[in-house]
């Protein structure tokens, strides 16, 4: 068995950039199941937001990001957040992220719910993928073990504390273990759980499934954050559009051609994301479409092209010039906004077990996150970490606690009379209908009946597919339960049986393995 001072798993912003702050105090590993380059990172088009331009502040930044959350925010995680992201976007600069940049200085754009141009892109629309063939460059040129095409099954705990991980090797199926002192997990999201989703193949809930079986605590699974705006072609994968194109100037316009956003909004194509997905969703059913459309066509064809070179391509490659034709979108599944409950050092309730990006819940985001926050937080929080791991963190402070919390565990629930073959397909349908933009008690209690189905029928997992499976039903369940428990609709959250959102709910959901 090996050992390791740190073990990284996820090879995305959070656990390269982990990583590479972790091996200037120790022996790393780093544990992915796909390549270190397969992540939902590189598909980050908007960017990363930071408080760095004249008219912004810091101040600014929290009240935004606190505006976005839906009342479910820390106030002072998220003042962590926005006083620390200069100094970490100055970290990428040193790793060679190549911002864009206007007259020698950093070029800054708008994005729905920001006060002021705030977003630092690069390549355009590819700020993502610059990030991280950065990052991974950077560990492929350390004293970083990687190893590629190995799936975490099981963290290994001992007496409350953590003392390794178990992972297979995808490719043979072999199963290792590696001991640790502190083990990071950084594997993402769960966007696999819909059947129209923005993210990577990678990202199926392994790290929510390992931390919960581990005993961590799970929040805030309730909140999923779907992007108003995905490309909607027949035979096409969903597409992310940028929501910066609409910060460009972009414009909603239905089947038939009416500019819609006014009429929900005040910010018209800038509101919250959840608000516009809504808006959409509505639009598409009065006018019997599957798709509305975002127009450009307006704006100078040089722009569109320099801007957004990533989208320009993608779309000219299936037959769309979208500087002469509207571009067909809809909503798809985008952002985890639970996860792993950590305090503001990232760590959990267990001693030695951290995680952070996506899967981990710092209390940031609230019910909803602010646009571009994600990269950030995960780079902020990273570093804590690190600062937490060599003491240098002076104190114990954790998040603030001002939210109450309701602590439950998953019951038993009575398996249904018929029950479909668990299946990919057939689990991202059940989501994407039950537990999706727009919820209601039926709905939920159906999805979370067979979901809990299928996991009690279950064979034990053997291979890749077999466990991305199984972690894709617990974390459906973790979120399934959660919004049929909160009766109300907040932030990404929407209910149409309590359609308003309620003081009484001003709590955090968390779930606790019995």
């Amino acid at each position: 068995m090996s050992e390791y001072n740190y073990i990284v798993v996820g090879s995305g912003i959070g656990g390269l950039y982990t990583a590479l702050l972790a091996s200037e105090h120790g022996s790393v590993l780093v544990i992915t199941k796909g390549s270190i380059d397969d992540c939902n990172t590189r598909h980050a088009q908007g960017g990363i937001a930071a408080a760095i331009g004249k008219d912004d502040s810091v101040a600014l930044h929290v009240e935004d990001t606190i505006n976005a959350g839906g009342g479910l925010s820390d106030e002072e995680v998220v003042k962590i957040l926005a006083r620390e992201a200069p100094a970490r976007i100055a970290d990428l600069v040193s790793y060679r992220v190549p911002f864009d940049t206007i007259d020698g200085e950093i070029a800054l754009t708008m994005e729905a719910a920001h006060s002021v141009p705030r977003i630092l892109h690069a390549g355009g629309d590819a700020t993502g993928e610059h990030i991280e063939l950065a990052l991974s460059r950077k560990v492929r040129d350390s004293r970083i073990q990687v190893l590629e095409n190995f799936l975490a099954t099981e963290i290994l705990v001992d007496k409350g504390k953590v003392a390794g991980i178990k992972a297979i090797d995808c490719r043979t199926g072999t199963e290792e273990e590696f001991q640790c002192r502190f083990l990071v997990l950084a594997t993402g999201g769960a966007g696999q759980l819909f059947k129209y989703n923005t993210n990577s193949d990678v990202a199926t809930g392994d790290g929510i499934t390992l931390a919960f079986n581990a005993g961590a605590d799970i929040t805030d699974m309730e909140f999923f954050q779907f992007h108003p705006t995905a490309l909607r072609m027949p035979g096409v994968l969903p597409f992310l559009i940028s929501e910066a194109v609409r910060g460009e100037g972009g414009m909603l316009r239905n089947a038939e051609g009416f500019r819609f956003m006014s009429d929900y909004h005040e910010k018209g194509e800038l509101a919250p994301r959840d608000v516009v997905a809504r808006s959409i969703l509505n639009e598409m059913k009065k006018t019997g479409s599957d798709r509305v459309y975002l127009d450009v066509t307006h704006l100078p064809s040089h722009v569109i092209t320099a801007r957004f070179p990533h989208i320009y391509s993608f779309c000219l490659d299936h037959g769309l010039d979208i500087t002469r034709t509207q571009i067909p979108v809809a909503p798809a599944a985008h952002y985890m906004i639970g996860g792993i409950r950590t305090n503001s050092w990232g760590e959990t309730n267990i001693a030695g077990l951290f995680a952070t990006g996506e899967v981990a819940c710092t209390g940031v985001h609230g019910a909803n996150r602010l646009a571009s926050n994600s990269l950030l937080e995960a780079i902020v929080f990273s570093r804590r970490i690190i600062e937490r791991t060599i003491n240098k963190a002076k104190d114990k402070v954790s998040n603030t606690g001002q939210i109450r919390d309701m602590q439950i565990s998953l019951s038993q629930r009575p398996t249904p009379k018929i029950l479909p073959v668990p299946g990919l397909a057939a689990l991202q349908q059940l989501h994407w209908d039950k537990a999706g933009i727009i919820r209601d008690r039926d709905g939920l209690n159906q999805a979370a009946g067979l979901l809990a189905g299928w996991q009690n029928s279950l064979p034990r997992a053997t291979d890749q597919p077999s466990y991305e499976l199984s972690n894709l039903i617990l974390t459906g369940r973790l979120l399934t339960e959660a919004a049929c428990i909160r009766e109300e609709s907040r932030g990404a959250h929407f209910r149409s049986d309590f359609p308003e959102t309620l003081h009484k709910w001003r709590c955090h959901i968390v779930w606790q393995k019995k």
